[in-house]
């Protein structure tokens, strides 16, 4: 399997989590059925491509949403 493959399928399970709703960490996980690398490996894909954002307003929690 090549990393396009391996990454880009957690990258659009991430995708369609956020697609959803923004979500923190522990919500990707729970929605997506990923572990934390897993999650943390899409959320670099998306990063990269310059498609998702993060916030920390409650200054607890990293949340992420997709730029639109």
């Amino acid at each position: 399997m090549n990393n396009e493959v391996f990454f880009g399928n957690f990258a659009g399970k991430v995708w369609r989590a956020l697609n959803e709703s923004d979500k923190t960490l522990s919500q990707l996980q729970k929605s997506t059925g990923l572990t934390t690398k897993e999650v943390s490996m899409g959320l670099g894909w998306l990063a990269k491509e310059g498609k998702i954002a993060i916030s920390n307003s409650d200054g607890l929690y990293l949340k992420f949403s997709l730029l639109k």
